[in-house]
């Protein structure tokens, strides 16, 4: 499968409201193995640049004022992203702000250009419920080097997502080469089945203060989900 992870940089937080993409960073992945191909891209937004905005990309209105603009780079991105499933973190935000620039290019939305879309953020979440699952909260919880991050940068971004990505779906493993991956298969050895309905396994019913601190976890995670967290979402009705 050919996935490609895709991040943007902007002028602010609201296409709708005339905030413009100023960078796109996109790094191919075939069957979980980076190509080494990527396409990055610094756009002239047509505007100026908010300080706050600057702040978190350090992207100046000088500096691009002699790039491209979107509309002269609108059919490279597409070849590029042609057929892929893109992986963002955050989707809605990064496909929002490309979708209106195509619009103003006079060009079809990146649905009909692109396999599918996967949100990995929407994955965290799942993943690691009721947890902090930014890309920065990512990178430190599976351990992937992010210390070059001093600024948000597209290219940057969608490489640490690209590693974020193999870890979360694939446990503590990082980007391994084919010849890594056909060896731990064969050093792998089938299990015999095992009758668990032989065991006799005792039941443990909980003290007071056990389920008391069993409800103060689920309500820590309720309030850092913002409502009732999965876990109590999923095994509310066990008794």
């Amino acid at each position: 499968m050919r996935q490609v992870f895709f991040d943007t940089e902007t002028t602010g937080l609201e296409a709708e409201k005339g905030d413009r993409v100023v960078e796109i960073g996109c790094v191919e992945m075939v069957d979980r193995q980076l190509t080494g191909r990527h396409l990055h891209l610094y756009l002239n937004p047509e505007r100026d640049m908010p300080e706050e905005a600057f702040r978190i990309h350090g992207l100046s209105s000088e500096f691009l004022a002699d790039k491209p603009k979107f509309a002269a780079v609108a059919e490279e991105l597409l070849d590029f992203l042609d057929g892929a499933q893109l992986v963002i973190h955050n989707a809605a935000f990064d496909v929002g702000f490309v979708n209106a620039e195509l619009r103003r290019a006079k060009q079809a939305p990146l649905a009909e250009r692109v396999a599918s879309v996967l949100d990995t953020w929407q994955l965290a979440k799942e993943v690691f419920p009721g947890k902090a699952n930014s890309l920065d909260a990512l990178c430190r919880r599976l351990e992937v080097d992010n210390s070059s991050r001093t600024y948000h940068g597209a290219l940057l971004d969608a490489q640490l997502l690209a590693e974020v990505y193999v870890r979360l779906t694939r446990g503590q493993h990082s980007l391994l080469g084919e010849e890594q991956q056909a060896s731990d298969a064969q050093s792998e050895e089938p299990l015999e089945a095992f009758d668990f309905a032989a065991l006799a396994l005792p039941l443990s019913t909980p003290s007071d203060l056990e389920r008391q601190a069993h409800e103060n976890l689920l309500a820590g995670l309720d309030k850092e989900a913002g409502g009732s967290s999965n876990w109590r979402k999923r095994f509310s009705s066990v008794a």
